[in-house]
């Protein structure tokens, strides 16, 4: 099995879900397209590993609500004993960051300015989402308050540096020499 496979059986031990909410709630974790999920449930229960139970609709089409099984429990329980992977890093920014000197300085403190209200934002709605899980959740899973305070540290630091790249874009236009000290 994949690790997409092992990420639908993880939220599949927590609660049933159609594929479509397991799309959704799987994206903080690990891109994934409908595309994806579909095939893998499909070949998980053809393993065993689920089952679904179709709930019938009178409003929509028919839906599949799966379930984690003994075996995927077990599956998911092996899992986690084995080492992650590394972590990927995909971040377009940074490769903007590598060649700026190929540009306008004044774009890349466009997108610095937009990383900060970005993860101003992304700040703000997991700050909101904590409270209304905790709220909602008398006794809270410790493994997602756990992923929603890795959340916050991860944008606070992005936040952080964008703050400190818009500070040495700041120092850099004022020194002697540069393009916009010499236009002042």
């Amino acid at each position: 099995m994949n690790t997409l496979s092992y990420g639908l059986l993880s939220l599949l031990s927590h609660t049933a879900d159609s594929g479509y909410d397991l799309m959704l709630k799987i994206q903080p974790f690990w891109p994934a397209k409908h595309s994806q999920i579909y095939p893998l449930l499909a070949q998980l229960e053809s393993g065993g590993y689920v089952r679904h139970t179709l709930v019938v609709q009178t409003d929509k089409p028919d839906k599949k609500v799966y379930s984690i099984t003994d075996k995927g429990l077990n599956a998911l329980r092996n899992w986690l004993t084995l080492p992650t992977d590394e972590p990927v890093t995909r971040d377009e920014l940074v490769l903007k960051v590598f060649c700026m000197e190929q540009g306008d300085p004044a774009d890349i403190r466009r997108m610095l300015e937009m990383r900060l209200a970005y993860c101003r934002d992304q700040l703000q709605w997991l700050q909101t989402k904590m409270d209304a899980y905790t709220k909602l959740n008398p006794s809270p899973s410790f493994g997602i308050l756990l992923l929603m305070e890795k959340g916050q540290f991860a944008i606070k630091a992005d936040l952080q540096w964008a703050e400190w790249a818009l500070a040495r874009l700041d120092e850099r236009e004022a020194a002697p020499g540069s393009s916009r000290a010499d236009e002042a």
